[in-house]
């Protein structure tokens, strides 16, 4: 019998639920976590419901089944044995948004996800409270908004809670979160891994008389990684399995939301240690030593599933104008009558980047499809600029554009340095640090910190959260993050490139340049 199914036969196995925004994900690890040994997947969308983008709770519970039911079936067809009852089971899901829940625990008003942009009054009221900077999308804007709103399901309002939580709760009957998932509903106070009580006390001063008890009553209870957040009951065990072949009476670990599992994955839980994803968004995550001496409107304060700070650094505009001038290429190459594939020829145009001028000759590039509150800018106009006197060549061209994807997260950065905080690693992930060597370099100089890339577990945050599942045997003896390094990725295979001084002074130079030119972007808006 293999490994993978003596692990399935004895119950030494996590089994990790992940609600994300298209796709619903299951993932299974043996005794070796960093091994998966089964998946499962459900493809789902959002919709509008009254204005609001919602999923519908329905669909929740359909999704689920589907990926676990997919997941018990790859366990069975790849090693002869079908899972009847698990080691541990953690859930996760899209952080922030609205789940309304009366007495009976039932919803009072569709779920409102974190996609949602109603709420900026609310929002804005709240930083001004709190002196924190409260986005759009955490629940506590979105409650603030219904109590400005007047709306009717207050006066039933029990209880609120993320997508984890709700899915969590109906299946063990805990009303918990985990502390990574809380930090996206109310501010966390890292000292005491709970909701700041300053900033609880002045928001029942603000909503009194508006909500049927203190805010405090209202909000999940909040556990750090490796805490018992309840188990499996006979009903939840149906609700993962409708037909009864699951037993009940497994551990859960606290519900967690996508940013904490992403840092599990990345192993970037560690103070002075941080992950940076690329796609067609990009945002950073550090995690802090100390709390931050002031509030900033580029960083949004979280937590790590262990509940230490983290500052995240959320940029609109990631790749997505690159790759467009990839298809260019693609294009042109086609044109000649030489095609080639378009991984080719992003291979080929990265690596001309690396013999452009450290400061890109004098060129600039704005990625801006959307538009990027960071830089100020409430629309996008994508943008190539040069003056008669800049260095215009292909490899200076590709230095700009690579540089462009970065910069806005780096303006989020500098933020980061005149707060003094450290980096010791920052581990970036995405399509584009594909071609190695390249722009794994330029983030390593956006930054001034040594970035590693490495493989991935394909399921991500699916994976992540049943990393943590797995933790709970282990949660007493050893902290998160050294339960990661020593055993989850003992044996990964990362490479770190450390960053090069003329990169980091060329792109420094770039960033001053890229900063005043803002102006033009700004114009362009307005122009066009």
């Amino acid at each position: 019998m293999s490994t993978a199914a003596s692990d399935i036969t004895a119950a030494r196995t996590s089994l990790g639920i992940e609600l994300g925004s298209t796709r619903i994900k299951a993932c299974l690890v043996g005794s070796d976590p960093s091994d998966v040994i089964a998946v499962g997947s459900f493809a789902w969308e959002n919709e509008l419901v009254n204005g609001l983008w919602s999923y519908r709770i329905d669909e929740v519970w359909r999704g689920v089944q589907a990926a676990v039911a997919a997941l018990l079936a790859d366990a069975e067809e790849r090693h002869g044995v079908r899972p009847a009852r698990f080691g541990a089971i953690g859930v996760s899901a899209m952080m922030h948004g609205y789940i309304a829940l009366d007495v009976a625990g039932g919803p009072l008003v569709p779920f409102r996800t974190w996609r949602n942009t109603n709420t900026s009054a609310a929002a804005a009221e709240l930083t001004d409270l709190f002196g924190v900077n409260i986005p759009l999308r955490w629940s506590i804007a979105h409650l603030h908004e219904a109590v400005l709103a007047g709306e009717e399901h207050l006066a039933a309002l029990d209880r609120i809670t993320t997508l984890a939580g709700y899915v969590h709760e109906r299946l063990t009957g805990q009303r918990v979160l985990g502390v990574g998932d809380a930090s996206g509903m109310f501010p966390i106070d890292s000292a005491t891994v709970d909701y700041d009580a300053d900033m609880l006390a002045a928001y029942d001063r603000l909503a009194a008389g508006r909500l049927p008890r203190p805010v405090r009553d209202l909000l999940p209870q909040v556990l750090p990684a490796g805490a018992a957040a309840g188990t499996l009951t006979d009903e939840g065990a149906l609700l993962l399995e409708p037909t009864g072949g699951l037993s009940s009476g497994t551990a859960l670990c606290p519900p967690e939301g996508d940013a904490g599992t992403g840092m599990v994955a990345t192993n970037s839980v560690a103070p002075r240690t941080g992950n940076v994803s690329a796609g067609t968004s990009i945002f950073a995550m550090v995690v802090l030593e100390r709390p931050l001496a002031s509030a900033h409107h580029e960083l949004d304060l979280v937590t790590t599933p262990a509940g230490d700070a983290v500052a995240m650094v959320h940029c609109n505009n990631g790749a997505s104008e690159l790759a467009a001038w990839a298809g260019l290429f693609t294009r042109f190459a086609a044109a000649t009558g030489h095609p080639v594939d378009e991984d080719t020829v992003f291979e080929a145009l990265f690596r001309e980047a690396l013999d452009g001028e450290a400061d890109a000759g004098g060129l600039l590039a704005y990625n801006h499809l959307a538009g990027e509150p960071i830089a100020g800018l409430t629309e996008g106009r994508p943008l190539f600029v040069r003056t008669p006197e800049s260095s215009f060549s292909l490899a200076t061209f590709m230095r700009s554009q690579l540089y462009g994807v970065f910069a806005t997260l780096a303006l989020g950065i500098r933020v980061l340095d005149s707060e003094n905080v450290q980096l010791d690693r920052m581990f970036a992930h995405g399509g584009m640090f594909r071609t190695a060597g390249v722009a794994q370099r330029f983030l390593a100089a956006a930054l001034n910190a040594p970035v590693a890339v490495g493989e991935l577990a394909a399921e991500g945050g699916a994976w992540g959260i049943a990393v943590l599942a797995s933790y709970l045997d282990h949660a007493e003896a050893t902290s998160l993050g050294d339960y990661l390094n020593d055993v989850v990725f003992a044996a990964a295979d990362t490479r770190v490139t450390e960053p090069d001084a003329g990169d980091v002074a060329g792109f420094t130079t770039y960033l001053d340049r890229y900063r005043r030119g803002l102006a033009i972007e700004a114009a362009a808006v307005d122009a066009l």
